[in-house]
């Protein structure tokens, strides 16, 4: 990656503090709930790679997010997933205090450390309040990401933005840049305007003061979806954070319909606003009109998702590829044989995780379908099931099919558990010799990785355009997986028909869109998978190239730093390169 300054010996002006509610670091620590968490993992990662002077904060979530259990009928239960810090975390000393409700917190951080490729590390700072001097119901704060009731949740969002910040400076981290990675995190603004303001009350901040305070900031917003916004009423806001933050929020247009919109707070103390794909970039303009609204697709992180088998045939063809992932767009001249191989034992690896986790054996010589995502109800995991009858006939008549599903509700979500209910119901019903469904309980990070690269196209079905980005079909695509998808998020940019998987035609009517699937298994996918082995590997091949090339973190960091991050000094160091050809 060609970073346009030198990250690795950077000034005080490179600093950058990334806030995220919930970050994916490993696969045995719960501290992440779906796709946000493991977008920020996978963003950190890369910025190790890129060798960039960052700093991540979060919540350390001591209960972690909840393990899923499905009954026989699909019933979805949950249980706690309690985790050890002190196992895996390096304590820092520093304690700083907020306030709430009238009460002295007491928060500490434990540090994480992520090296990347070139031994360059960054540090993911956990936010704990588990501490004695703290109320008991301050103690429980940082326990359960997502949990609790709105009164929680906004005390959690007050920890992590201002507690942060002041444990950031503590530690004498001082950036220039502070990213907001959804609205979780907006109270960081709070923070930054009370040392703006040097102890001054909030009231007295100027618009200069303002200016200030918004030069530092970045927000990336993730979704349309109008739960997905934190909204806080004027009760909550004054009793939780105080008459002086409360009243100050309300003054600089944090409030909306009466309400505290943390999406708004992000948006008025921000410079650079993001969505994070194209189309999720017009839809954010469309909801909040007076605001300028960039877009940076999503992507992510190369090596985390690319299968062993693969990164075995990339490291040979391709030896640079960790270090400069738009070298897989040379993937194209990988020989098919390779690519289908590596596939094979891939999709293995699969079929061996699910007979171990379920006893159930699946046929790696059968066209498997995958569908793995939070079960939201837009992203309608049922759509396939549309018209069942027709289906079961599709595999009778074109090709024996096998369809794997995963996905967890949350556990307040119950039209989504009614969803994951409905989905097992007709796997009982619909599987046969020619056709079998399979919904795998607890979906994380293993699981994903096997799927993503063990099944043979991914499907994605979600009603538009409530699909921000998505982020499981480019992993999918490292590993030569094209997809079957709806346009929407970032498909819209990496479908090419044919090349790198297929369109489901967008109806007003859901039938219309299930028959479109349909019509794509019974008239293209399975005549080709079944038919024409060597064509179907060409896309194979292709879909690495053109999606596996761009769709990845280092991409997405590199266009942070010149849009969001430091437009002003790439500028400026490009004028310097481009002087001396100017002047000869």
């Amino acid at each position: 990656m060609s970073l346009p300054f030198s990250p690795l010996h950077p000034s005080r002006n490179s600093r950058i503090a990334y806030f995220s509610m919930e970050i994916a670091v490993a696969p045995d620590m719960p501290t992440y709930s779906g796709g946000l968490g493991v977008l920020a993992g996978d963003t950190l990662r890369s910025a190790a790679d890129a060798g960039l002077h960052l700093a991540a904060v979060t919540l350390v979530h001591r209960k972690g997010y909840f393990r899923q259990h499905l009954d026989a009928n699909g019933v979805q239960s949950e249980s706690e997933q309690p985790w050890k810090p002190e196992e895996k975390l390096i304590p820092e000393d520093p304690v700083v205090m907020i306030n709430l409700e009238g009460r002295r917190v007491a928060v500490r951080a434990w540090r994480y450390d992520v090296q990347g490729i070139t031994g360059h590390t960054i540090s993911i700072y956990f936010l704990d309040s588990d501490l004695e001097q703290n109320d008991p119901r301050d103690r429980a704060l940082t326990d359960r990401l997502y949990g609790g009731d709105g009164d929680y949740r906004l005390r959690q969002e007050a920890l992590l933005g201002i507690g942060g910040v002041r444990l950031l400076h503590a530690l004498g981290f001082r950036a220039a840049v502070y990213h907001m990675n959804e609205g979780h995190a907006a109270l960081l603004t709070v923070a930054l305007m009370q040392d703006q303001l040097r102890g001054a009350p909030l009231y007295t901040a100027s618009e200069e003061d303002m200016a200030a305070v918004r030069q530092k900031c970045v927000f990336t917003t993730h979704t349309p979806v109008p739960a997905g916004h934190d909204r806080f009423s004027q009760e909550q806001s004054y009793r939780i954070l105080g008459d002086e933050i409360a009243s100050f929020l309300e003054q600089r247009g944090g409030v909306h319909d009466g309400l505290l919109n943390m999406t708004y707070v992000a948006l008025t103390f921000s410079r650079f606003v993001n969505g994070v794909a194209m189309q999720h970039g017009k839809v954010s303009r469309s909801m909040f009109p007076e605001y300028e609204i960039s877009a940076i697709t999503n992507g992510v992180h190369a090596l985390t998702w690319t299968s062993p088998a693969f990164q075995n045939i990339f490291d040979r063809h391709m030896p640079r590829w960790r270090q400069d992932n738009v070298t897989l767009r040379y993937a194209i001249d990988i020989p098919e044989e390779e690519i289908a191989a590596a596939h094979t034992q891939a999709k293995r690896v699969l079929m061996d995780g699910i007979a171990e986790r379920t006893g159930v054996r699946l046929d790696p010589g059968i066209f498997t379908i995958g569908f793995a995502r939070r079960a939201a109800t837009y992203k309608r995991a049922d759509l396939l099931f549309t018209d069942p009858e027709r289906l079961a006939r599709c595999a009778r008549e074109q090709g024996a099919m096998q369809i794997i599903y995963s996905g967890k509700a949350h556990p307040a979500d119950s039209p989504g558990k009614e969803k994951i209910r409905h989905v097992i119901e007709l796997a009982h019903r619909l599987s046969n010799d020619s056709l079998r469904i399979v919904y795998l309980e607890n979906y994380e990070w293993q699981l994903a990785a096997q799927l993503v690269s063990g099944v043979d196209v991914w499907l994605n079905t979600p009603k538009r355009p409530y699909e921000a980005s998505g982020t499981s079909g480019m992993k999918a695509a490292l590993n030569g997986v094209p997809s079957l998808s709806i346009l929407d998020g970032w498909w819209i940019e990496g479908w090419i028909e044919g090349v790198t998987g297929w369109a489901i035609e967008d109806h007003e009517d859901e039938s219309a869109e299930a028959g479109s699937i349909y019509d794509h298994l019974e008239r293209v996918l399975l005549p080709l998978y079944y038919q024409q082995p060597q064509q179907w590997r060409r896309i194979m091949r292709s879909t690495i190239a053109l999606n596996g090339s761009f769709f990845n973190t280092q991409r997405m960091l590199e266009q942070y730093v010149v849009n969001a991050y430091f437009p002003e000094s790439v500028a400026q160091a490009s004028a310097q390169v481009r002087e001396p050809v100017l002047a000869g």
